[in-house]
């Protein structure tokens, strides 16, 4: 039988080595003599803040003993959340994660730790550290799996944002795995829960998706509305605190979600309805600042989405009008942009029109939204999707103009957001594209796009387990 090493022997082992007593040990650690001296002969269980202090005495790196304490103090013993709750946000503040794993497997078979667990996580999420809390929410899930809970719904929700990020696979895979429970949250939570599956499925261009989590998020915002402004009850009032944004929001957006489905699909006239539709605000009671702030979002959205919708159904005399609203609009931001050159770059390689010196006009704008980042479901998914469509639209332009330094550049810039995005069919797009026009590209674009291949390849091979036998 294998015999478990001990902190208490490691540090008595120590004091031996450095002829230290425990008065002077102490001194070094910060800590009285009693405390030393119960820790050493075992008569009183370790704090992590003890812990901590004896290993910086003892000249080690923080968490050197941590996996021996949960040796010592928490496999096979009662589990003890007044220890185990500072040791979990300790190991988080030191990326410990292995020992988070060790110790939520080895107390998560009593159901009765879930909720401490859930809080725990809860709080890690707020401080930023979401490799750690997801942990603690993967495992107070999977401890009550079977539960049917509303607190089980919150995990998967958590679960899901936490792992949306740039591989739009593992995007989709979170969406199905989160959506079976998208309806277990209460009502209000199940608002910001639909909008952010909305939006990621929107990022994959899941349309038919969009437009059935769209339906639902209005159906069931409709609901919460009408029955806030029916009851005017002060607990009405707070439940609707909750949200991201004001009520309304999520029935308008519905509709803004809708649009984009048909326009994504050709169907401009059943688009331009339901820009009209999320145009008019009419019907909204509340008068607040932040109520208003949004209202000003959908008119001046709707407004550019008009115009957008008959550009892109054919008539090309509406891209002045375009050029004149993004020339007008106030507060446009970096989002703006690269939708609104999107939209442009579309309608000129559809109907093979001329916008070299409106192209101009976004160059900066581009280069600095390179560089966002945000924590918004759509800003994180949507947007980065829009980015790399644009830089094949922008290549396509170029390129069929034989402008083919421009093109060239655009489309390797795509090539690599798209990998990175692991978006596959639109990285074949992308290649389908540079193998039509390879003769007119240098050797330096030729060694770059091959170097871009083979690191694909290598990261498949790798990713898959397999290799290539041949040497």
């Amino acid at each position: 039988m294998k015999h478990t090493p001990t902190i208490r022997a490691e540090l008595d082992r120590y004091l031996q080595q450095e002829g230290l007593s425990l008065t002077q040990f102490g001194h070094i650690a910060d800590m009285n003599r009693g405390a030393v001296s119960a820790i050493v002969t075992g008569n009183k269980p370790l704090s992590v803040n003890q812990l901590d202090r004896i290993t910086e005495a003892m000249g080690l790196p923080e968490g050197h003993f941590y996996d021996l304490f949960i040796e010592n103090y928490i496999i096979d013993h009662p589990p003890n959340m007044r220890r185990i709750e500072p040791f979990l946000f300790r190991c988080a503040e030191l990326g410990k994660l292995d020992a988070i794993r060790r110790v939520v497997g080895a107390i998560m078979d009593n159901l009765l730790y879930s909720p401490k667990l859930f809080d725990i996580a809860e709080e890690l999420l707020s401080q930023g550290r979401h490799a750690a809390a997801l942990l603690l929410y993967e495992g107070v899930a999977e401890a009550e799996k079977y539960q049917h809970s509303e607190r089980l719904a919150v995990c998967q929700y958590r679960i899901f944002t936490i792992q949306v990020g740039d591989d739009q696979s593992r995007n989709l895979k979170a969406a199905t795995l989160f959506e079976p429970y998208i309806e277990r949250p209460d009502e209000m939570d199940q608002l910001d829960a639909l909008k952010d599956l909305a939006n990621v499925y929107r990022s994959l261009r899941k349309w038919d998706k969009v437009e059935e989590v769209a339906r639902i998020m209005r159906a069931k915002a409709e609901i919460q509305y009408n029955l806030k402004h029916e009851q005017r009850s002060r607990e009405r009032n707070e439940s609707t605190k909750k949200l991201t944004r004001p009520l309304f929001v999520y029935i308008s957006y519905a509709d803004l979600l809708c649009a984009s489905v048909y326009e994504a699909q050709g169907d401009y006239q059943q688009a331009l309805q339901y820009t009209y539709a999320y145009a008019n605000l009419d019907w909204v009671k509340e008068t607040d600042e932040d109520t208003q702030h949004w209202i000003g979002l959908f008119k001046h959205w709707a407004k550019a989405n008009v115009i957008v919708n008959k550009l892109l159904s054919g008539d090309t005399k509406m891209l002045q009008d375009y050029v004149e609203y993004i020339d007008t609009a106030e507060d446009t931001t970096e989002e703006d942009r690269v939708i609104q050159l999107l939209n442009i770059m579309i309608a000129a390689n559809r109907y093979d029109i001329d916008v070299s010196n409106i192209i101009k006009r976004f160059e900066a704008d581009m280069v600095s939204l390179s560089q966002h980042s945000s924590s918004d479901m759509y800003t994180q998914q949507v947007v980065p999707d829009y980015f790399a469509w644009c830089g094949y639209e922008l290549a396509h332009y170029y390129l069929h103009r034989s402008f083919y330094d421009d093109g060239f550049k655009h489309l390797m810039y795509s090539m690599v957001s798209y990998h990175t995005l692991n978006n596959e069919t639109y990285f074949i797009n992308c290649m389908g594209l540079f193998l039509h026009f390879r003769e007119h590209a240098v050797p330096e674009t030729k060694a770059a796009f091959l170097n871009l291949i083979e690191k694909v390849w290598m990261n498949n091979v790798k990713k898959n387990g397999t290799g290539d036998h041949r040497g």
